[in-house]
Parts: structure tokens; sequence; C-alpha cells
């Protein structure tokens, strides 16, 4: 999830940019990143960011439609040699089909975990950035705590108006 927000917020400009913060993630590239991979992975992020747009049941379905198209069954695995961990994906994906794997996986395992109500859009005046809510409570609605901030004081102020 975190992945996806970073490359939804500041899209990488370039393939080995794109394979740069997927390795600085963790993720373990068995293959060069193409530039094609740029390409399909902004796509894909365009159609998962419908996922964070939608609610309920139709959130899910949304999210079932990425999942289908990207399913593996899972897998153990030891490719890099730093202990057997389970895989979601086929040998050899591309980094664009492994990014749409590891994404939609992770994003039906946060909503299934935590709640299907933990990913939306900053409330916000003016900022629509996506977020994925982590916090113990589940009441997050801002993308940052300087958006939530700045909508603290646009609230105080106008308050402080009215009277």
């Amino acid at each position: 999830m975190r992945l996806a927000l970073s490359l939804v917020l500041d899209p990488p400009p370039s393939s080995a940019a794109l394979a740069t913060r997927c390795a600085g993630a963790g993720i373990a590239l068995e293959r060069p990143a193409r530039p094609a991979d740029l390409a399909e992975t902004a796509a894909y992020l365009h159609r998962w960011l419908s996922v964070v747009d939608a609610t309920g049941a139709e959130r899910a379905a949304r999210l079932n439609d990425l999942l289908r198209e990207t399913a593996a069954y899972p897998r153990l695995t030891d490719h890099a040699g730093d202990g057997w961990h389970i895989h979601y994906r086929e040998p050899d994906q591309s980094l664009a089909s492994l990014l749409r794997t590891l994404i939609s996986v992770g994003t039906a395992l946060h909503l299934s975990g935590r709640g299907m109500h933990r990913l939306g859009r900053c409330a916000a005046a003016g900022c629509e950035r996506p977020f994925a809510d982590f916090s113990r409570t589940g009441r997050q609605r801002y993308c940052s705590h300087a958006c939530g901030n700045r909508d603290a004081v646009r609230r105080h102020r106008s308050k402080v108006r009215d009277r």
C-alpha cells in the first residue's frame, strides 16, 4: 500500500527510477525494468485509484477485478537467498506485472484485515491525495498531518469569523 501511494503521489520519471523505488521498498527485482513497465504501472495505478474512490461492495468488486487479472497461486520461494517467504506471483514476471500483483494483493490484505473503510482521499479542502489508513483507531481523514492541521485552522478561523 505504501509503495502504491508513493508511486501515485510521486510518479517516477523513468523505468530506472521505478526500479530504484521498488528496490528501496524491499522488492527483489528478478528482471531489469523496461520502459513499458513505467507506462503499464501508471495505467494500473489509474485503475487502482478507482478502488480508492469506491466504497463498500463496489470497492470490493473493483479490487476483485484487479485481483482476477493479477493473481497467481501463492508459493514458497527463497529466490533472493534471504529466507523462505510466500509470493503471490509467477516467476520471471515483468516489473509492471509484479507491481500489479503485489499492490492488488496488498490492498486486499489491508482492507480485509483492517477494514474496508481504510482507504480514501484526503478530506482537506483542495486536496484529493489518496491515503491508506494505518492508524490504530481507523479514523484517518487526511493524507498527512499538514493537511489535517490546515483544515483545523480553516475550521477555527471560520468559527471565529462567524461569531
